[in-house]
C-alpha cells in the first residue's frame, strides 16, 4: 500500500501531525490499526532491530506468575505477547479494538474484540495483564488503569510496555532522528507512510514516569517498578489485596 493512498475509513482523515483525542483518537487509532495489520509484524521487527522480541521476553519474567495463571494481553495486536504468555505454561486471552490486527494474529489463544477501556470480564477475573506499545493509543489512561485494576485478582501482577526516548542527552537525540525520520520511511516503504509519521508523534500522549507510577498507585497498585531499555521502558506492579 502505497503512502498516497487512503487510509482511515468511517469518513475518519489522518493528519499524521495532528494529536486528536477523545472519541475522534479512538476511531482514528482503530482505523489506523486496520490499515497497518497486513504488515505490522514486519515494521515492527525491522523497526526495532528485533529488540521488541527480547523486551516482550524480559516482560514475561518481571511479571512472575507462575505456569496456569490465567493472562489478558491488552490492546493484543497480532498475538505476540499471547505467544509469549503462552511459552510460559500460562493461559493467555488476548483483546483489541482492531479487527484488522485480530485478523492477523498469529496465535492460538482465545481474541475478544473490545474496547479494554471497558473489557467484558468480571471482577478479579484474571491473574495478570500484559500490553506491548499501545498505552499512548488509549484515549485515557487513568480509567485504563482502573479497569485493569477492576479485572486483575488481587496480588495479581501486571507488565506493561511502551515506548520511551533514552534517558543520556546524546543517545536521545540519536533516537528521536532515528525515530521521526527513519521510521516514517520505512513505514512508507513497506506499509502506510502516513501511518508510521503519526505513531512516532503518539508518544507525546505519554506522561513522564513518575506520573504514570502515581496513576497506577491511584488506581491501586502497589510495588509499582520501571526499567529502562534503549529505546522502550517496563513497568510492572501488584495489585493491591483488598
Amino acid at each position: 500500500m502505497s503512502s498516497d493512498s487512503p487510509i482511515l475509513d468511517e469518513g475518519v482523515t489522518l493528519d499524521p501531525d495532528a494529536l486528536p483525542s477523545g472519541e475522534q483518537k479512538r476511531r482514528q487509532v482503530r482505523s489506523l490499526f486496520d490499515t497497518i495489520a497486513p504488515r505490522y509484524d514486519l515494521v515492527n521487527r525491522i523497526m526495532s532491530f528485533g529488540l521488541d522480541v527480547r523486551w516482550r521476553k524480559a516482560s514475561m519474567k518481571q511479571l512472575g506468575l507462575p505456569a496456569g495463571s490465567v493472562v489478558i494481553d491488552l490492546a493484543c495486536g497480532t498475538g505476540d505477547f499471547c505467544r509469549e504468555i503462552e511459552r510460559k505454561g500460562m493461559v493467555a486471552i488476548g483483546l483489541d479494538l482492531s479487527m484488522g490486527m485480530l485478523a492477523e494474529a498469529r496465535t492460538d489463544a482465545p481474541l475478544v474484540h473490545a474496547d479494554i477501556l471497558q473489557m467484558p470480564l468480571a471482577e478479579t477475573a484474571v491473574d495478570g495483564a500484559t500490553c506491548g506499545f499501545a498505552l499512548r493509543n488509549l484515549i485515557e489512561l487513568p480509567g485504563f488503569f482502573d479497569e485493569v485494576a477492576r479485572v486483575v485478582r488481587p496480588d495479581g501482577r501486571i507488565a506493561f510496555l511502551d515506548a520511551s526516548p533514552p534517558e543520556n542527552t546524546l543517545l536521545r537525540f540519536g533516537h528521536s532522528i532515528y525515530f521521526n525520520r527513519v521510521v516514517p520511511l520505512i513505514g512508507g516503504l513497506l506499509s502506510e507512510g502516513r501511518a508510521y509519521r503519526y505513531l512516532p508523534k503518539s508518544v507525546a500522549y505519554l506522561p513522564p514516569w513518575p506520573e504514570l507510577k502515581a496513576q497506577l498507585e491511584a488506581a491501586g497498585f502497589v510495588d509499582v517498578e520501571r526499567a529502562v531499555f534503549s529505546g522502550a521502558h517496563l513497568f510492572t506492579a501488584t495489585r493491591a489485596a483488598h
